[in-house]
């Protein structure tokens, strides 16, 4: 254990000089491995796996018990320990090596020079740094030791923007890696382009939801047409939210939905469309959050349901942050006559906080100098019963 101490530092060491090129790697892996392979010739021939894991990968010890029966057929630590000196050279700690194998126990089996050396290179040619690629290995692990990484990565990141894009959803869902590019993700992603999107929106569409962009070609081309029988076409600014909406839902649960949204709101059909089409993300609300929200819009507020169809987006907000708290200042402001103007509550919900509160609350200071805080309790949830006037 002292011995691969010393070779993780001395790699360590030497990557993070500014002399050090990546190719350097494969030299100096070499001669650990050589190392490696004189100390296993000499050490007994059988190799205790599960103790290696505890001991030189610092597994727990049900860790190391499960990923045991992975790595049955090691013989010796070679290329185990030249695989962690290789992480440590990525600047990886003991903690992160540790949740790599932990997760992927035959990354230790993984061939450096034939396999992770040249990933690392075609990935520095990508643009990214050591860092960056320590980071992505923790993220992506088993995806790492496969080259087709690089190729990959190379047509995802124009296509996402960043990295930082990229390792968001690769974060939610790491099979983007593992997808057949030329028969699966390519085909999808023109034909989003053909409905009008761009790749700043094929990026925010697939970012919350990455199974859109690696799902069957005919099941992305159902989802657009299940867009445009709810009234938003291709071409539309609100067909990425729609895709969004209907993803992965069937036409029963959609038409469902849509019944549930008429009797809640009291909408007949073209208003539950129009609806619908100005907020597609009304679909996937859950329906205590849409009785709630009528509750209140309707009853509470006294807002008609044709005016909530034609405002769909006021369905988006949140009832504690903003619906409740900018309600209770509106009303306020009127009772006590301090709203110059016949402001909605609909324009009122619609300001970023800081235009709200520079608006609303800031010219009120003195004839209501509690009014900041009640609306800031508001915004908690703790709403005041009344709003203090003084």
């Amino acid at each position: 254990m002292l011995r691969l101490r010393l070779r993780e530092s001395v790699v360590s060491r030497l990557l993070s000089s500014p002399f050090t090129s990546t190719s350097a790697i494969s030299p100096l892996l070499r001669l650990l491995s050589a190392s490696a392979s004189a100390s296993a010739s000499a050490a007994p021939s059988t190799f205790a796996v599960e103790e290696y894991l505890v001991d030189t990968c610092g597994l727990t010890r049900p860790q190391a018990l499960k990923a045991s029966k992975k790595l049955s057929h090691l013989k010796s630590p070679a290329n185990p320990d030249a695989v962690l000196a290789f992480l440590a050279g990525l600047g990886l700690s003991g903690a992160d090596a540790a949740a790599v194998v932990a997760k992927d126990p035959l990354f230790l089996c993984a061939k450096v020079e034939r396999t992770l050396v040249p990933v690392v290179d075609g990935l520095t040619g990508l643009g990214l740094s050591r860092s960056e690629i320590g980071g992505l290995v923790s993220l992506v692990h088993n995806r790492f030791r496969c080259r087709s990484i690089v190729s990959k990565m190379q047509y995802y990141l124009p296509l996402f923007g960043s990295l930082d894009n990229l390792l968001r959803m690769l974060q939610r869902s790491s099979y983007l890696l593992s997808s057949d590019l030329d028969k699966v993700v390519r085909p999808n992603v023109v034909f989003l382009r053909e409905c009008g999107l761009g790749d700043c929106d094929i990026a925010k569409l697939c970012i919350p939801v990455p199974r859109i962009l690696i799902t069957n070609p005919e099941r992305i081309r159902a989802m657009v047409a299940c867009a445009e029988r709810l009234g938003v076409p291709r071409g539309s600014r609100m067909l990425r939210h729609a895709l969004q909406a209907v993803a992965f839902l069937n036409e029963d649960k959609i038409a469902a939905k849509v019944d549930y949204l008429k009797n809640t709101f009291r909408w007949y059909d073209a208003e539950a469309c129009i609806a619908v089409r100005k907020y597609p993300g009304v679909l996937r609300k859950s329906k205590e959050s849409l009785k709630h929200r009528s509750e209140f819009l309707c009853s509470k507020v006294g807002l008609e349901p044709v005016y909530i169809a034609h405002r769909s987006e006021i369905l988006s907000y949140s009832m504690v942050g903003r619906l409740r708290p900018r309600y209770y200042v509106i009303k306020f402001l009127k009772q006590n006559g301090l709203l110059a103007c016949d402001l909605s509550l609909y324009s009122a919900i619609k300001m970023t906080d800081k235009v709200f509160v520079e608006k609303l609350i800031c010219p009120h200071k003195e004839a209501a100098p509690h009014l900041a805080e009640d609306y800031a309790a508001a915004c908690k949830g703790e709403v005041p019963t009344n709003f203090r006037f003084i």
